[in-house]
């Protein structure tokens, strides 16, 4: 529909209006590619002056600069339209939500009350949403104290916050919000079955989803359901769900193969694949199930024949392929070959032409979330995290702490250690500046962007039983709840 809304566009010509502005960038916008791009922003840089100040017309441009991800452009928009209503402040909010800049919504929501603008239901949906991504409980514990009741009544409210909860960690906040709803419907099972296998409840979520009406299930539930079962090892459970599944798409059955390849039963996750090839189209996602596997399995022989099948099979998708080449380098550094690590993953690097997606982390200390990356040292409290860092590695090694190495895929550099390159990851710092805060906190929260790594997890494991605290890590994949006791939720399924 927006292709011939386009191809229309541009074939008559049309006397442009506000009309005729509104429906071009809302086009472009529900079809965000290189001709969508092209077309916005020649008509944009090219709109008259007085369309500039058509309230309407601007949220319609700033809504279509978020789709292209050109945050700076839609911020000018933003800052250029002199009468803002709520359409114009949810799209900002939605467009910093849509770009993984959850965290700027909220001084949007300042802004909003300064000019005296009330947020509506669609507003607070926005933020709840914005508090999910970013994932701190005290972040949602803020927004949940400004939300009128009678909108937090609301159904479509009530199963955000479900899910809000869920991705944050709080799993009995998640099931107060579940059980305060009479009238259940599809959104409110998933959110909360979800919410159990985020924090590694597997065997409540598959109860959850036995008790959930027949007729209310789809996709999304079979999903959750088996990721919750993959994420706690109930392959077993996994099997008999998915076989009583009657139409398996290709999300279901990579969760299935997922859920094969972290117990390491390749053949059974192949045979899935091969059964799915014979009347599909490949899918990627299921060769990266399969090779995180072979990675955790340290299976060399699988990785490499997995890898190189998806460079043929996928040559145009250069994100994932070296994310492949980064596991695959796992595997040649866990024997001890960091050499040929090095070299692989450069020489793909390279041959790809696109970089590895860096580490970030992230942490709420006193109502600002703070970010970190991987080996960058800017932070103004950067000496006195190091320094953290030293002495939470010197309590580690004296219980007998040793570094894995098998998780540094480059070359170590003159001057740096294993130790020193392993603790420049970005959760440790985001741990060690929590440990420095006055008082010492006994929950620590920390939200990153990729796959908590192998040297990490045991790392906060052990220092979670020495400074008998609660630490709390959400990762690409799932949330992981280490306790005193030196144990995490996932049971090392990750």
């Amino acid at each position: 529909m927006f292709e011939k809304a386009l191809d229309l566009f541009e074939q008559i010509q049309l006397k442009l209006d506000n009309v005729t502005y509104i429906i071009v960038f809302n086009a472009c916008a529900g079809l965000p590619n290189d001709r969508a791009i092209k077309i916005g922003q020649k008509l944009l840089d090219k709109m008259p002056e007085d369309y500039r100040k058509d309230v309407v017309v601007l949220n319609s441009a700033m809504h279509m600069s978020m789709k292209f991800g050109d945050i700076q452009n839609a911020e000018r928009i933003f800052r250029l339209n002199k009468t803002k209503d709520i359409i114009t402040y949810n799209a900002i909010m939605n467009g910093y939500n849509l770009n993984d800049e959850s965290s700027k919504c909220f001084k949007i929501l300042e802004e909003m009350s300064h000019e005296d603008i009330v947020p509506n239901e669609i507003t607070w949906n926005i933020l709840i949403g914005a508090c999910s991504q970013i994932g701190m409980i005290h972040r949602c514990e803020y927004i949940i104290d400004r939300i009128p009741l009678n909108i937090q009544n609301k159904r479509q409210i009530q199963n955000s916050l479900i899910d809000m909860w869920g991705k944050c960690g709080s799993v009995e906040k998640a099931q107060i919000a579940f059980k305060s709803i009479d009238d259940r419907d599809t959104v409110t099972y998933n959110a909360m079955i979800n919410a159990f296998g985020l924090n590694g409840m597997g065997s409540e979520a598959i109860q959850l989803y036995k008790q959930m009406p027949n007729h209310l299930r789809d996709e999304a539930s079979h999903i959750c359901v088996l990721n919750g079962c993959s994420h706690s090892g109930l392959v077993h459970e996994a099997r008999n769900i998915f076989d009583e599944i009657t139409f398996k798409t290709e999300k279901i059955i990579t969760i299935m193969i997922d859920s094969l390849s972290r117990l390491f039963l390749f053949d059974e996750a192949q045979k899935l694949i091969d059964n799915y090839e014979k009347t599909n189209k490949p899918y990627l996602i299921m060769y990266m199930s399969l090779l995180s596997g072979a990675r955790n399995s340290r299976n060399r022989h699988l990785s490499e024949k997995v890898y190189d099948r998806m460079k043929y099979l996928f040559p145009n998708e250069k994100q994932h392929l070296v994310s492949g080449a980064v596991l695959v380098s796992n595997i040649y550094s866990s024997f001890g070959e960091h050499q040929l690590a090095t070299n692989f993953r450069s020489s793909q690097i390279k041959e790809l032409r696109t970089n590895v997606t860096k580490g970030l982390s992230w942490t709420q200390i006193n109502d600002e979330i703070v970010q970190f990356t991987a080996h960058d040292n800017s932070h103004p409290q950067a000496s006195e995290i190091d320094s953290e860092i030293g002495r939470m590695t010197s309590e580690l090694i004296q219980r007998g702490y040793k570094f894995d190495s098998s998780w540094i895929t480059r070359e170590i550099k003159d001057g740096e250690t294993i130790q020193s390159v392993l603790c420049g990851h970005s959760e440790k710092k985001a741990i060690a500046f929590n440990f420095i805060q006055r008082p010492v906190p006994k929950f620590i929260q920390i939200a990153k962007n990729l796959r908590v790594c192998g040297d990490c997890h045991e790392f906060t494991k052990l220092i979670a039983k020495i400074r008998q605290c609660d630490i709390m890590v959400r990762d690409a994949n799932r949330i992981h709840h280490f306790y005193p006791n030196g144990q995490c939720s996932c049971q090392d399924h990750f």
